[in-house]
């Protein structure tokens, strides 16, 4: 009597992930929101760029002195300069946007998942330990300072999303997700850097009043309480709290972005955090980072300004940290994340896409304009050769991505029509509705109208050549 056969072992292993696959509806159509936002504020980011250079190289006198002009409240130690006032206080709009955003893709998006958060957040840490490797070997290669290790550690979404609008490349969602995300968790870590690196002293009286503040932000959000007059002059108190604290003060705006609800509840369309960031996000694109670029882009470029570039460690560093790290710090760290996490890439691209991404990450400008400003106070001309540095190196990873995402145009702009693609006309695309009978049955009606209407045109073509005139 022949053994009975075995029962097949259950798989011993999970099934792969699939990278860069396409998004769910509900975070295409966040993603679709929130870039359509930043691209145009990057665009305006460019043009304020351009402007502060002409200022600065056609009228420079003019443009130290409104750059340096102060005004603010002595008392409070809020008598700023017009530079250091759009550092310190608008681009704490920016971050309390990143905060949001950090929150969302924690709570809802990309992040929640911690097997799916695992690529991208790999991918932002070696995208940033790299370049902050290859600026300190450079630096201690030269014999220059270490001090600005962190400069081109950060990435800038919205001058990245400008350079895709300028050159009309019909990115696939999946990777301006990945973009997207990169640049989230990049800015957390910035964050971070800027908290723990670039804090001297510590007012401890005024740190305990802004943690104080935030706990009456937090309690106040947790009870419901509604209404921008209350929230605005709170936050305005816990921003000058934390100024006054030595640490730096978007700080309290990334603390505040973090306290908001980002999910939604019964009934709700939007969360609150949703809700605000929408609102907010046009300030912060549109004018908020726009107006620290006008006040700190404004370096001299004359010939021997650019080629110091070249010649000293510091900014050496920083172009090629930019340029070089940033490319193979997020490319090698997607690339060994894959292997480690049973994860393949997208049957609809290549590892070249996440190359051209990855180079697309070497544009850092607003933070990096920040951290150098942080790292060299008080060392104006080095400060401004770092500035240089940051717009030549971001400029250079612009042109290359550029060169890169052309060579792959017709490939992006077939996967975009695809997953754009919407013939019945509902609002939702047609790749999110295979599964849903009705809209099989839109479809089928669709076609049966134009069949009708190609037997119509068939029996008057019909007709028409069995007249006596018509040609043999």
């Amino acid at each position: 009597m022949a053994a009975p056969t075995p029962a097949p072992a259950p798989p011993s292993s999970e099934p792969r992930r699939t990278f860069l696959g396409r998004l769910s509806l509900p975070e295409r159509n966040y993603l679709a929101n929130a870039l359509r936002t930043e691209t145009v504020g990057g665009v305006i980011l460019l043009i304020a760029a351009v402007a502060a250079l002409v200022w600065a190289n056609t009228f420079g006198s003019s443009y130290a002195a409104v750059s340096d002009f102060h005004f603010g409240p002595g008392s409070l130690g809020l008598n700023l300069s017009v530079e250091h006032w759009a550092a310190d206080g608008l681009l704490a709009v920016f971050f309390f946007v990143a905060g949001v955003e950090l929150k969302r893709e924690l709570v809802a998006g990309e992040l929640r998942d911690p097997k799916a958060a695992a690529l991208p957040v790999v991918a932002a840490l070696c995208g940033m330990a790299v370049p902050a490797v290859v600026y300190t070997l450079v630096a201690v290669t030269g014999g220059g300072s270490t001090g600005g290790w962190a400069v081109p550690t950060a990435t800038d979404i919205a001058f990245a999303l400008a350079v895709l609008a300028v050159i009309g490349t019909s990115l696939p969602n999946a990777l301006r997700a990945f973009l997207l995300t990169l640049a989230v968790v990049d800015d957390l870590f910035a964050i971070l850097i800027i908290a723990v690196f670039f804090t001297e002293t510590i007012n401890f009286m005024a740190l305990i009043g802004a943690f104080i503040g935030l706990a009456v932000f937090y309690l106040l959000l947790r009870k419901n309480v509604r209404g921008w007059y209350i929230y605005v002059p709170l936050a305005l108190v816990i921003w000058g709290l934390m100024y006054n604290s030595g640490i730096h003060a978007t700080i309290a705006g990334v603390a505040m972005g973090l306290m908001l609800r980002c999910t939604r509840r019964d009934g709700e369309a939007h969360s609150p955090g949703e809700h605000i960031e929408h609102l907010i996000r046009p300030l912060s694109a549109g004018v908020a980072v726009p107006l620290f670029a006008l006040f700190a882009a404004g370096v001299s470029l004359s010939g021997g300004a650019l080629a110091g570039v070249f010649t000293r460690p510091e900014t050496l560093g920083v172009v090629l940290g930019l340029v070089v790290g940033k490319a193979i710090g997020i490319f090698g760290g997607t690339w060994l994340a894959t292997r480690f996490t049973k994860a393949e890439l997208n049957k609809d691209l290549a590892w070249a896409d996440v190359f051209a991404v990855a180079s697309l990450a070497g544009i850092g400008f607003t933070v990096s304009l920040l951290i150098g400003e942080l790292a060299f106070v008080g060392d104006e001309d080095m400060i401004n050769q770092i500035k240089a540095a940051v717009l030549l190196g971001s400029l250079t990873a612009a042109v290359l991505s550029c060169v890169l995402l052309r060579l792959r145009v017709r490939r992006y702009r077939a996967l975009h029509e695809e997953e754009e693609r919407d013939e019945d006309e509902d609002g939702v695309p047609d790749v999110y509705e295979q599964d849903d009978p009705e809209y099989h049955l839109r479809m089928a009606a669709i076609y049966e109208k134009k069949a009708a209407e190609h037997r119509r045109l068939a029996q008057l073509a019909g007709a028409a050549s069995v007249k006596p005139d018509s040609p043999a």
